[in-house]
């Protein structure tokens, strides 16, 4: 089954919690901290998969989980990390995270780390200094990515072939390359998009069938509109026009239109336009039929008049497409290299422990920042010891004294960016 859309769920491993532990050996009198530190969690890893050619294994599994770290013991032992977890996706897949593209696999073997895996929490052998000799203060590990993708396949060829229902795609295809669609005289045979590699001139092409394209398929009508982003990442166009069609040229600009009406960057793709199916005609009809699309096509197009049964101008074809396929990739190279020359190397501005303490409505008090954050999740609220420390940092930082100036009261809550977890500004123990 071709499927080229999937949702999936994706949660990296938690890290593992640091532990509280003290020495107890005999004759060792008053043994130090010797908590060890949690694990990392495993990160959730997507890569381009050249032996994989469809999303469908997405629709079986919708959700992806790498494993959690595991907790630091006694003995300073420090906890194991999660195992990653590697997604295997096909060439060209595009990932959006909340509309946005965070990643886009067009080479094989091309990986990225779509979640990130939790650090692990310090255990209390990590906090012993010269003033605290026997630290009671543990961190838990840091919770690791959790969020939607929507996944979504966009095939990588060097030509695309383009044209209404019964053109003559297939056909095409099944000749020239290794590829076996299903053909029949009917429309709508090809349901969904087909590769085959041409051997030309001791070089090769990959050519993609998409479906047929009928009119009002970019607004959804018929099966064309399903395949169009296929089209997006081809470097040429073969458009073929069954010669039998009544009207050619209108044939060609409702094709053209719906392209157009897809991405207006289609619309400069280059193209090789030609009709097909021409081993019954005279060479009048062929002539005249031609002379039709040379009215309507591109001044530079290049019109062929194709059998795909009796191999009739096939090898002219590919020689053109392979032809345009270099240029194409040429000025890409040297698009690329002038825009690496160009780029410009920019340095953060904001070092990594800046915050902000922002006072809310309700009168709690919200501290932001990288840094800060990251020791808020880290905290274990629930403990004493591991609020107390969150508190040392804040006054250590300067966030105390920026909230004493914004007035803050002793029993005043506070926040840090999302964690819904709160602490009072002072805190006796009880």
């Amino acid at each position: 089954m071709f499927v080229d859309i999937a949702t999936v769920q994706v949660k990296a491993g938690d890290g593992g919690n640091g532990a509280v532990s003290f020495r107890h050996e005999m004759y060792v009198d008053h043994g130090g901290p010797d908590g060890g530190d949690g694990g990392r969690g495993g990160d959730v890893i997507f890569i381009a998969d050249p032996n994989t050619n469809t999303l469908v294994d997405f629709r079986f599994k919708p959700e992806l989980k790498s494993e959690r770290g595991e907790s630091g013991g006694k003995r300073r032992k420090h906890g194991k990390n999660g195992h990653d977890l590697l997604v295997s996706v096909p060439i060209g897949t595009v990932i959006r995270r909340d509309g946005e593209i965070i990643a886009d696999l067009t080479e094989a073997g091309h990986k990225t780390v779509i979640a990130k895996g939790g650090d692990g929490g310090f255990g209390n052998a990590h906090f012993k200094s010269s003033v605290r000799q026997t630290p009671r203060v543990a961190e838990k590990g840091e919770v690791g990515d959790e969020f939607e993708l929507n996944l979504e396949l966009k095939l990588i060829a060097d030509v695309g072939l383009l044209g209404k229902p019964n053109a003559g795609k297939s056909t095409f295809l099944s000749v020239v390359s290794n590829a076996k669609p299903e053909i029949a005289n009917y429309e709508f045979t090809t349901l969904t998009p087909h590769l085959g590699v041409a051997d030309i001139d001791n070089t090769t092409l990959l050519i993609a069938d998409i479906p047929g394209i009928i009119e009002g398929a970019a607004e959804g009508k018929g099966l064309g509109h399903e395949f169009l982003r296929h089209v997006e990442r081809t470097g040429a166009l073969l458009h073929l026009i069954d010669s039998y069609t009544d009207d050619v040229a209108k044939t060609y600009k409702i094709i053209r239109s719906e392209l157009e009406l897809h991405d207006p960057a289609l619309a400069t793709r280059p193209e090789v336009v030609a009709l097909t199916k021409v081993e019954g005609l005279d060479d009048e009809i062929v002539a005249d039929l031609i002379k039709q699309l040379k009215k309507v096509v591109p001044k530079d197009t290049e019109i062929f008049a194709i059998s795909s049964l009796a191999g009739t101008e096939l090898v002219p074809v590919l020689r053109k497409l392979r032809a345009v396929v270099d240029e194409q990739k040429t000025k890409k190279a040297a698009v690329e290299a002038e825009n690496d020359s160009e780029k410009t190397v920019f340095t953060l501005d904001t070092p990594e422990l800046a915050w902000k303490v922002h006072k809310l409505e309700d009168g709690t008090f919200k501290v932001t920042g990288h840094k800060i954050e990251k020791f808020a999740r880290r905290t274990d609220f629930e403990d004493y010891h591991g609020r107390q420390r969150l508190r040392d940092i804040m006054k250590k930082m300067g966030i105390a004294h920026e909230l004493n100036r914004k007035g803050i009261e002793p029993a005043s809550k506070i926040k840090f960016g999302r964690n819904e977890a709160t602490i009072t500004f002072t805190e006796q123990e009880d």
